[in-house]
């Protein structure tokens, strides 16, 4: 039974092959043919397995995504396993799953994923679309990065300073299978396809990713004060942030359309997107 392991050594701050290796840990008894993710071509690859034989994903959430988009309209032939190895990880998290646990198959989270339409470009995304102070997160972070290679990044740092000083709320539009609702002094509009995000912020904790109705989960927190905003923030990192209906709110549908009165960062599965004026989701 053959496994080919695909990593990114970029990944966990350029360590992703060493990291990858443990899952010799886990599968001992198969045969594990470790490759860069970066110089495969898919249809070779999937041309070499056969019955039993599977693919493993070293990574986090963005290796799941590159790996989903780079196979978009292919018909996946066999088993695929992801190990997270990881900065980030939200999907392992949201699971339950930890930094021991052995591999999982995750065929049935990356079938049919949702589309997001955004700054020019057409992609699936595996947990969310973030948009706001966490888009703004993601930019800071992104060059807090490029000026220290290696250095671990305090997200949670960068949102509250955001949320003190620098980031100001933006009137919201957000469109819903066809009615739109307007928010006023929205600081954050993310919509979910888990309920997982940003290092363990769970946004939408009802949110269920494999929903047989298919719908997706957009919250969008507002208000005029920072400091009123800033005491509520931490608690989405339990997701009882949705307690506070008065500054949250949220809505579910198939296809979901926000936009910003000005131009604002977003991502995708921790993928940075500067001057975004709005973003389609569809599932």
């Amino acid at each position: 039974m053959k496994t080919i392991v695909l990593y990114n050594p970029l990944s966990g701050n350029s360590q992703g092959k060493e990291k990858a290796e443990g899952v010799k840990a886990h599968w001992g008894d198969r045969e594990l043919d470790f490759r860069d993710i970066r110089e495969v071509r898919y249809g070779e690859l999937f041309a070499e397995l056969g019955d039993g034989d599977a693919v493993c994903l070293c990574g986090g959430d963005g290796t799941i995504n590159r790996f989903v988009n780079d196979n978009e309209g292919v018909d996946i032939p066999c088993d695929i396993f992801f190990y997270a190895t990881g900065t980030g990880s939200d999907f392992w998290h949201e699971l339950g799953y930890g930094p021991d646990d052995a591999p999982i198959k995750i065929n049935e989270y990356i079938k049919d994923l949702p589309t997001v339409e955004i700054g020019g470009r057409k992609m699936r995304f595996l947990n969310g679309v973030g948009y706001g102070i966490d888009g703004y997160c993601c930019e800071v972070g992104d060059k807090m990065r490029e000026e220290s290679p290696g250095k671990p990044i305090n997200y949670a740092g960068i949102a509250i300073k955001g949320l003190l000083f620098h980031f100001k709320p933006r009137r919201a539009e957000i469109t819903v299978d066809g009615e739109t609702h307007v928010v006023e002094n929205a600081w954050i509009a993310p919509t979910m396809n888990g309920k997982c995000y940003g290092g363990g912020m769970y946004p939408t904790p009802a949110q269920d990713r494999l929903d047989p109705e298919r719908r997706l989960t957009t919250m969008v927190m507002h208000g005029k004060g920072r400091i009123a905003t800033l005491a509520i923030f931490p608690s989405i990192f339990k997701g009882e942030h949705v307690k506070h209906e008065k500054r949250v709110v949220s809505f579910t549908g198939r296809e979901i359309t926000v936009k910003f009165d000005r131009p604002t960062p977003a991502q995708v599965d921790g993928e940075t997107f500067l001057d975004i004026t709005e973003y389609t989701v569809r599932k």
